[in-house]
């Protein structure tokens, strides 16, 4: 199901404004992560702060940050999210580990990444190109969830979590508002073939 809230589009400001193609668990799985999130935190002396389960995502594509909402960009991403098929699939969440820059963030992944998943990613990146629609932040997959930003030190190596099955039915296009606003806004959503 497509949502279109272009409508309500923001208007510009001096916030920054972020597209990105994301898998969003439903409130069971956001719930065991948050679990696990408060558990790897206490056990390993984490500090820092945990994200809220409400922010609990997969980044897919990442299309960038800018100064303004770009409504004809956030179209064509749509465009080509909505020409997506791809296949429903359970991703396991069997890792916890941290990135190596300054907020130091703690993750939650998956120690092979699914077929489905690069499946998916795969044909979303080729959509996206097709309608013009630059990607940034690389070209491999790096399946995680962040669950703890500013952490005092790194989780490295990655080590292993008792597995969190996320069934994956769907993904959307969110618009993130940082500053003034710090909210998600869902852009769009699609399901996954079961």
């Amino acid at each position: 199901m497509q949502q279109n809230l272009f409508d309500a589009a923001p208007a510009a400001s001096t916030d920054i404004h972020r597209l990105f193609f994301a898998l969003l668990p439903d409130a069971a799985t956001r719930a065991r992560i948050a679990d696990q999130a408060s558990a790897l935190r206490d056990r390993h002396q984490a500090g820092g702060r945990l994200i809220g389960a409400h922010r609990y995502h997969l980044t897919l594509q990442f299309l960038g940050d800018a100064d303004r909402f770009d409504e004809q960009r956030a179209q064509a991403a749509q465009t080509a999210g909505a020409g997506v098929v791809a296949s429903a699939f359970d991703l396991p969440l069997d890792r916890a580990g941290s990135f190596r820059n300054r907020s130091i963030p703690w993750w939650l992944g998956c120690e092979r990444t699914p077929p489905q998943l690069q499946a998916l990613w795969e044909r979303l990146g080729l959509a996206l190109a097709k309608r013009g629609v630059r990607v940034e932040g690389g070209s491999a997959l790096t399946p995680h969830v962040t669950i703890v930003r500013d952490a005092a030190g790194a989780l490295h190596p990655p080590v292993g979590i008792e597995p969190i099955l996320w069934r994956v039915r769907d993904f959307a296009l969110i618009h993130s508002q940082l500053g003034s606003r710090n909210a998600y806004t869902v852009l769009g959503q699609w399901p996954l073939a079961r």
